[in-house]
């Protein structure tokens, strides 16, 4: 596994706001956002939800353009979407009508990459999902799981810098989730890349990140953060994970509480 480097950030928020406008009225979702995030370091935005976490990773993906503020990544500031950073979203927006291997290698077909050296690519990441054999299929005949390593292993096809991921097991029930955080893991290890990953779950982002920023109620901004240094893989009943589940989820039900008494 690579050494995460906490020299440089990759990914700078520096004190971004972001205001969603309509006709019923100004919507402040993000307020003075500020932190970093280090080269090959998974980082989980944690959260309650509706607090802004997706609207912070499209930020980062350049989906969105905050009011106030700037996101850099690698010293560029992010003015739009780029194939230099991936998403992988909790529905899993695959092309219904490609195979697996046309839904993984669409990334770098649309940006010309050579047939035999993107099939070549895309066959490493199928493998590495635990898809080989699923390379004809349509994603209609894939279970849920299935088609979210699909999803996971065309965002890494395209070889992007930073990957986001957006709740990607919410829709899961319970046993598939797990099994799936575990793939993550697995693969994270394997194709260690820099990641932002967003969830509402306490035990997954415990397993999961290095480092767990947690948010507070909309409007978001950072609240605390916790460097999760225990072993990996990480035992879901052991005390430590257990003393830190409880010190977080205490903590979110603060913010919820401060959110309420401020309304």
């Amino acid at each position: 596994m690579s050494v995460i480097s906490r020299t440089t950030p990759v990914i700078e928020c520096k004190h971004v706001t972001k205001t969603f406008y309509n006709k019923e009225g100004d919507h402040l979702v993000v307020n003075d956002l500020h932190f970093n995030v280090f080269e090959n370091e998974f980082v989980v935005l944690f959260g309650p939800g509706q607090c802004g976490k997706t609207t912070i990773l499209n930020l980062i993906a350049g989906l969105e353009k905050p009011t106030k503020g700037e996101i850099v990544v690698n010293g560029e500031v992010v003015d739009g979407p780029s194939y230099k950073r991936g998403m992988v979203y909790q529905t899993t927006n695959l092309f219904m009508w490609y195979s697996v291997m046309k839904n993984v290698e669409f990334g770098p077909s649309v940006r010309g990459v050579p047939k035999k050296e993107r099939r070549e690519r895309a066959q490493h990441y199928i493998d590495l999902v635990g898809l080989h054999g699923f390379e004809k299929h349509f994603p209609v005949k894939l279970s849920g799981g299935m088609q979210q390593r699909v999803g996971i292993a065309r965002a890494y096809c395209n070889e992007p810098e930073i990957i986001c991921m957006d709740e990607p097991f919410g829709h899961l029930d319970a046993q598939t989730r797990y099994l799936m955080e575990e793939e993550v893991e697995r693969i994270s290890n394997t194709e260690r890349r820099t990641v932002v990953f967003v969830t509402n779950n306490a035990e997954e982002a415990i397993y999961l990140a290095d480092r767990i920023i947690l948010l507070h109620n909309c409007p978001t901004s950072v609240h605390k953060e916790y460097i999760v240094d225990f072993p990996r893989p990480r035992n879901y009943t052991s005390p430590e994970f257990l003393a830190l589940r409880e010190q977080i989820t205490n903590e979110m039900d603060k913010t919820l509480q401060e959110r309420k008494e401020s309304i």
